[in-house]
């Protein structure tokens, strides 16, 4: 390699520490080298075999000639060259021995030329992206070094998990709970699919995410190189937009509309990053993209006579509902007012539990399955429902006997699964604020706040007499979610995954100002551990919704061993994040199902380690309860503890 006055030396070893005959890759600034040590002299090569790329660093010297471990090249150990009538040389390093060690002179870096990914980035963070979740590695590598670029600029925050699943499912977990979308990073082939199951749950449950995919060189899609998928393909039904980058692309505009996307149809945008493309140089007039005239305000009214007919039956009502889902989370203040005026109940899905507090005067709890007897009860006795952005899910039970009014965001969800009486398309927040003001002084509704307060004393009684519940096989979940709603903050952020402790919380757990994440309609088993980073980064953003709240992630045994490695990512950031682990050493609502079913029990007991010891080898706090006497002290040094910490409950399967 050419020298010149523009050098930099860097020391790369110390005089003993290359035996003769051997070589060496060292780092030298950002470069890697292949140092040598052959016949008495030192010398430094690049440490790319100009045929593959292959390390040379990690050759060795044979019958005098350094060979390179992909494919047996040869060359010379001193001068990098190829063996007679060949003309591939190495570069070669200039060399000082000093009294210290052996210094290595490299030319000065040039000035970084801005690269297509460098504006791609730029202008997702221009949209207000801020996270970015996922895995460096081979095939995007330029594209992460994009993202670096923006890291240190202090425009985003880059987390490395240990699995691109989690990453996914961490970034649907922060486009449910703000309403913005995270992005996720992987290579291509297996890294790319790992996302898909996250993918889906954003998908689904209607999370804005964008998914960033390395793949390999253009010249050698087709034939099926190494790590090779149609990603386009693989990903389908899962992204509602996607599209691969090439030379040629309008880059800042692709980036624009993967923003767009994914913010305005609530779902998954999906860029896909060809290796070499990824090191483009930008055009030199290139500039990245805002959001700046390219987003309308969503605050649209329905159609008069939608209103007209939501009016008329509301306004004839005396015992009306309300049914508030996961589309309305962004809506209750503008909901809750309409029911003051009404004094009317005011219950939840479980994927909207906590929307209104259950301490509330009109919060009467989660419907359905996972719910509490008084929203049933409210629901039934009812003469007219208004449901708000809910989806008349299975798991919910919302009937269909009764006279009910429907208002969702999307056209497609009113009178998805039979027909409502009225369904009304529009934004929630306009329409109920258009429906207070038409009601005023028009409405026929009771005051049902003294049967609301009537029903949840016989409801706390029944929760008091089963916190009593003791077989001796672990604490019953009553008293471990008792426990939990005297010690969570009141404005915590609840992950929570599926099964039996799932239902366990959507029942016995009151909340107050708490923010619930699940993987509703994927209902995926692990979700609660990763959604608890992508809840933990909100935390540390500047919107006041969610600065500064604790994160409290609650699962079973079998859901958290799905990303227990996450733990590890929990305290490489030094994530204020409490899991609470619920350990039966079996999948108990699969065994549950399979009684049910008459089936036998079978395969779904768990191998298990003592979790709480885990946690403490992962470097995060650890604690055990085995007594409901112990649960108290065990939540409060947990939620207390800076960092990740873990409280594992053994749990009796049978008290649910």
């Amino acid at each position: 390699m050419a020298t010149n006055t523009q050098q930099v030396w860097y020391k790369a070893l110390d005089l003993d520490e290359l035996p003769e005959g051997r070589v060496k890759p060292t780092a030298i600034g950002v470069h890697t080298v292949c140092m040598t040590h052959f016949e008495g002299e030192y010398a430094a090569l690049s440490n790319h075999c100009p045929h593959q790329g292959g390390p040379l660093g990690e050759g060795s010297i044979e019958n005098g000639m350094l060979r390179c471990p992909w494919h047996g090249w040869d060359y010379h150990p001193t001068s990098g060259s190829p063996p007679d009538g060949y003309g591939d040389c190495v570069p070669q390093f200039p060399v000082e021995i000093r009294g210290d060690g052996i210094y290595v002179g490299v030319e000065e870096d040039a000035p970084h030329v801005t690269t297509v990914t460098d504006i791609m980035a730029e202008t997702l963070t221009n949209w207000g992206v801020r996270n970015v979740f996922g895995i460096v590695g081979h095939s995007n590598l330029g594209l992460s070094d994009a993202i670096r670029r923006e890291s240190v600029a202090g425009r985003l925050r880059y987390v490395g998990v240990r699995h691109e699943g989690a990453a996914a499912f961490a970034c649907s977990a922060y486009g449910k709970l703000t309403g913005y979308p995270a992005a996720c990073l992987s290579i291509a082939g297996p890294g790319a699919t790992n996302l898909l199951t996250g993918l889906w749950d954003a998908n689904v449950d209607r999370a804005p995410v964008i998914a960033l995919t390395g793949q390999v060189d253009t010249q050698v899609l087709g034939p099926g190189a190494f790590q090779e998928v149609d990603l386009s393909a693989a990903f389908g039904k899962v992204a509602q937009w996607t599209q691969t980058v090439l030379h040629t692309s309008k880059h800042a505009e692709l980036a624009n509309l993967a923003c767009k996307s994914a913010i305005l149809n609530r779902g998954v945008s999906h860029l896909i990053f060809p290796d070499e493309v990824q090191t483009l140089p930008a055009a030199k007039d290139a500039s990245a993209g805002t959001p700046e005239g390219r987003l309308a305000s969503r605050a649209i009214s329905p159609p008069a006579e939608a209103l007209d007919a939501a009016v008329a039956l509301l306004s004839k009502a005396e015992r009306p509902v309300f049914i508030v889902g996961h589309g309305a989370r962004f809506d209750m203040p503008a909901i809750l007012e309409l029911a003051e005026s009404l004094h009317c109940p005011v219950v939840t899905t479980f994927k909207g539990k906590g929307l209104v507090g259950d301490r509330h005067e009109l919060g009467c709890g989660v419907l359905g399955r996972s719910g509490t007897p008084i929203a049933s009860w409210f629901m039934n006795e009812s003469d007219a429902l208004l449901v708000l952005g809910a989806s008349f899910s299975n798991h919910t039970g919302i009937t269909p006997k009764k006279p009910t009014i429907q208002v969702d965001f999307d056209a497609m969800a009113l009178g998805k699964f039979h027909k409502v009486d009225v369904p009304v398309w529009g934004e929630i927040a306009a329409t109920v604020a258009i429906l207070r003001e038409r009601l005023a002084g028009v409405s026929n509704a009771t005051d049902q706040r003294q049967e609301i307060a009537d029903r949840w004393r016989i409801w706390r009684a029944e929760k008091e007499r089963r916190s009593t519940d003791d077989r001796g096989r672990g604490v019953n979940s009553a008293s471990i979610f008792a426990a939990l709603t005297e010690h969570a903050p009141d404005d915590a952020i609840l992950p929570v995954d599926v099964g039996n402790n799932t239902y366990s919380f959507g029942r016995y757990f009151e909340c107050e100002q708490q923010a619930v994440l699940m993987s509703g309609y994927l209902g995926s088993i692990g979700f609660s551990l990763p959604a608890a980073l992508g809840a933990w980064v909100a935390t540390q953003e500047d919107d006041p919704r969610f600065h500064g709240r604790k994160v409290i992630s609650i699962s079973g045994d079998g859901g958290f061993g799905q990303y227990m490695g996450e733990l590890l990512t929990a305290v490489k950031y030094d994530m204020n994040i409490t899991h609470v682990l619920l350990r039966n050493d079996q999948l108990g609502k699969i065994s549950k199902e399979q009684r049910a079913g008459d089936w036998e029990v079978w395969e779904t007991d768990l191998h298990n380690p003592r979790f709480a010891d885990y946690a403490e080898l992962c470097g995060a706090k650890g604690l055990l309860v085995e007594k409901p006497g112990e649960l108290g002290a065990a939540f409060s040094e947990a939620i207390a503890h800076p960092g990740p910490s873990l409280v594992e409950i053994v749990a009796d399967p049978e008290l649910i």
